[in-house]
């Protein structure tokens, strides 16, 4: 970042030492419909690309191919030419969802897209559409408050096109964009390798935790005490003890900031009065997600419908042993076939502690964990490893983000 900041400073000290010129999106993007509301001088131009709902997507084959597919979510994968069929689309465009939350994309080649709204620069020579593509991105939680609808929602794109967007000095916008794309591949690297390690450790594990008939074999209700936390859902407040529901129990750890509901202490009590949690039990999930593991890590928090908590009986499991396990492959695909549902996945408690575990001698139990703790951290922790350092290249992206868009307006 040093070495190109004198260059952008000296650019603009050049180029555009007083400001630069704002102006609505409108006067500067050709978009791919004719949006009711706005005035007819407004649709500078009318762009038609193919797209296919979001439900018939599935019939476009995922494969190695040429062809990316732009979803009205996530990235979903590429297809091939041929698969693309009448739906194949070719250019460089920045996206916004037409459903569910802005997730601004930017894509130059072919691509198939689902129900997005599709923008592009009228005139690449005064806005570079990947300029437009990094601006959008700054704004991406202005134009989601834009959304409206109860049920699917949908921009009000007169907002969108209302929106005021700065035009610096063609030069500046491609430096600017220089450096943002190399934060990105530093970002995408990260995510590469700690995917890949993820991988690794995954692989390590189900290699350590697959045991034969060498080994004693007990159901969960012969080893463990358990709270199955049923009941009428508390009532929740503002402030008070953490609530942890089934969202907030992740593959292995609980995230505290993936959903944030509270319950009063006054009713702490009453609402756990089948057992209070203790730092080291096992939480497991029963439905929506089904079979998602966590080992409890903070005093004082209430435990929600859908969860249930394991804790060792006596010395012969280890509780950082028991959750290592459940996570296994061998433990997820025994759950996976007891569990039903067609359409959202779920297991009885009288079911799931029917489900047999390994007893290793306690003394491998430990060794494995410490192994596996090791490993964990490095693909998980967010405090050490590379999940720490993906997260600072994030703050430090946002952070000169923001700074390299933020311009003065030329007052005249």
């Amino acid at each position: 970042m040093t070495n190109n900041q004198p260059k952008i400073e000296k650019l603009i000290a050049e180029l555009c030492p007083n400001g630069v010129e704002f102006k609505e999106l409108w006067e500067l993007t050709a978009w791919d419909k004719k949006f009711t509301g706005i005035e007819r001088e407004k649709q500078k131009k009318v762009i038609t690309y193919p797209y296919v709902l979001a439900n018939r997507f599935k019939e476009i084959a995922q494969t190695a191919g040429n062809v990316r597919l732009l979803s009205t979510g996530d990235y979903t994968g590429c297809t091939t030419e041929k698969l693309a069929g009448k739906n194949l689309c070719e250019g460089e465009i920045v996206a916004i969802p037409w459903g569910g939350k802005a997730n601004i994309k930017y894509y130059k080649g072919k691509f198939v897209t689902a129900d997005n709204r599709i923008a592009m620069s009228l005139n690449t020579k005064i806005l570079s559409n990947k300029f437009l593509y990094y601006w959008m991105l700054i704004n991406n939680r202005l134009i989601e408050s834009f959304y409206r609808g109860s049920g699917i929602k949908h921009p009000s794109m007169r907002k969108v096109l209302e929106l005021k967007i700065p035009i610096p000095p063609l030069p500046i916008q491609q430096e600017i964009v220089k450096i943002l794309d190399s934060f990105t591949e530093l970002e995408a690297e990260l995510e590469a390798e700690l995917e890949a390690r993820k991988k690794q450790y995954e692989y390590y594990r189900d290699e350590l935790l697959t045991f034969g008939e060498d080994v004693e074999w007990k159901t969960l209700l012969d080893v463990c005490d358990y709270v199955d936390y049923r009941g009428k859902t508390p009532k929740k407040t503002e402030h008070g003890i953490f609530l942890v529901t089934a969202k907030n129990i992740r593959q292995g750890y609980i995230d505290y900031d993936v959903s944030q509901e509270y319950i009063s202490e006054s009713d702490y009590s009453l609402v756990m009065r089948r057992g209070l949690p203790a730092i080291g039990d096992i939480l497991i999930t029963t439905e929506a997600p089904c079979g998602f593991v966590a080992q409890v890590d903070r005093e004082y928090i209430a435990l929600a419908q859908r969860v249930i908590k394991y804790r060792s009986k006596d010395n012969l499991l280890d509780n950082s042993f028991l959750k290592h396990y459940l996570l296994g492959k061998q433990f997820q695909e025994k759950l996976q076939k007891t569990a039903t549902g067609s359409t959202v996945k779920g297991i009885k408690g009288s079911k799931l502690h029917k489900l047999t575990i390994p007893l290793p001698s306690l003394e491998e139990q430990k060794r494995i964990v410490s192994i596996l703790d090791k490993f964990d951290a490095l693909v998980n922790d967010i405090i050490i490893g590379l999940p720490a350092e993906l997260k600072a290249r994030r703050k430090q992206y946002e952070y000169y983000r923001n700074k390299l868009l933020t311009f003065k307006e030329y007052a005249g």
